[in-house]
């Protein structure tokens, strides 16, 4: 077979993979299935996939999020908007040479390995419905980790309207309404700061609640304070002098009457606004527990209180979801990823996934180390370890996640930035078997 590359996805990650691929001469086609690049930061992508609402702004730092040799514009804000975002997506894209690769409208619907290596891969043009079905020696899914919504359910009826936060746009239809937004992750403390100004009453629940932390601590931008040194210290040692630095910028959550969750800082995904504990204080947001049951159109919470509610909106994450690969082939249970790395999987050479990681920080400079990595394993190159050795290593790596992280699907795919971009590196240079 020729060697020949398929790429799945043109969003952060699928950019950084194609570019990559094209730099190092490996052949490759590359399908999206929208009209355009930049997958989640594509506000209202035709691929019906992005979960951008109208104030979204990246909650990582410009200069953290850019790719190593694409630097975002210094007259961005440290936070940008999501039409910034894609912006620079677009400039990355142009200058790389990058839209010319793309095969837009086209849907990867099914890839299955081939009997003697490599895989076979079906899409289907959406414009003229035209299939067609190509071997590839390996594959690099790129198609993100926000778009599947993850729905709770609960016992009884709701009489109002219940929608998923990847469906919100913006608040104006809930003006004069009584909303509940179910999750205190960043896209639901998002919305409720979004919606607590026209809305009649506010509420946000939450099973833990969650350390909220403002985007600015001590006048620098967040992620800035999680430094390469700072990465090498012991846990406990991270913990205590962040959780001081939190402290001296805005004080003792529970002044703000922000429930403080029993878990300890940085033992979840970190939550970042500088807009909730001021609203939670003026009475606009008010805290609740976790939902137990709907009736009608009263909500009742696990503490016995009840709430008259219109809206529903359920901020509680997403499934990764691979709707080309058989279940049987790939298993995503309750999001877990047996993955080497959090890219190869060890019964399945020549099957990649970029991007399919949840760091303390941006996810675009790891999906570019990341596609550096796949390159020197497609070229030969680098090498990997035993399939013994991958598997070792993938308990290791769960064994890590759950002493440290919260029991929760959203930590499936949790990664530190910089350890994880030092494991990379050092695969960069893993050139024997």
């Amino acid at each position: 077979m020729t060697q020949k590359v398929c790429i799945i996805g043109a969003g952060a990650s699928g950019l950084a993979a194609a570019k990559t691929l094209h730099e190092n001469a490996i052949a490759f086609d590359w399908f999206e299935v929208g009209s355009g690049i930049g997958g989640l930061w594509h506000y209202n992508n035709d691929n019906k996939r992005s979960a951008a609402y109208d104030s979204l702004h990246i909650d990582t730092s410009k200069d953290r999020m850019a790719f190593a040799d694409f630097p975002m514009p210094k007259t961005f804000p440290n936070y940008p908007h999501h039409s910034q975002v894609l912006e620079y997506f677009e400039r990355y894209a142009e200058h790389f040479g990058l839209i010319p690769l793309v095969n837009f409208r086209t849907r990867v619907d099914h890839v299955a390995p081939l009997p003697n290596g490599g895989y076979e891969v079906t899409t289907e043009n959406l414009d003229f419905g035209i299939n067609e079905t190509s071997a590839y020696t390996a594959v690099l899914v790129c198609n993100g980790h926000h778009w599947s919504p993850k729905m709770p359910d609960f016992p009884g009826e709701f009489d109002g309207e219940i929608n998923h936060s990847r469906h919100y746009r913006n608040p104006d239809d809930l003006k004069d309404k009584n909303v509940l937004i179910l999750g205190v992750g960043n896209s639901g403390v998002d919305i409720a700061c979004d919606v607590a100004p026209i809305a009649t009453r506010t509420l946000l629940a939450s099973r833990r609640g969650a350390h909220v932390i403002p985007r600015y601590l001590l006048g620098r931008t967040t992620d800035k304070w999680t430094t390469p040194f700072f990465s090498r210290l012991p846990f406990r040692v991270q913990q205590t002098l962040f959780r001081l630095i939190v402290w001296l910028s805005r004080g003792r959550q529970s002044n703000y009457n922000m429930p403080v969750p029993p878990t300890r800082i940085l033992t979840e995904h970190p939550t970042l606004s500088s807009e909730l504990l001021p609203l939670v204080k003026a009475g606009r947001i008010i805290p609740k527990p976790a939902v137990e049951c709907l009736n009608g159109s009263e909500i009742t919470f696990t503490d016995g209180s009840r709430e008259t509610v219109d809206v529903l909106i359920c901020a509680t994450g997403y499934r990764i979801c691979f709707p080309f690969l058989d279940e049987h082939l790939i298993s995503t249970t309750e999001n877990r990823m047996d993955l080497y790395g959090k890219v190869v999987h060890p019964e399945h050479p020549g099957l990649y996934f970029i991007g399919l990681i949840q760091p303390l920080g941006a996810i675009m400079p790891l999906a570019e180390l990341q596609a550096k990595w796949v390159a020197g394993l497609i070229t030969g190159r680098l090498h990997l370890p035993t399939r013994d050795k991958m598997a070792r290593a993938i308990i290791d790596d769960q064994t890590t996640l759950s002493n440290r992280y919260v029991a929760s699907t959203r930590h499936t795919i949790q990664v530190d930035f910089f350890p994880y971009k030092r494991w990379l590196e050092r695969q960069l240079l893993t050139t024997t078997a």
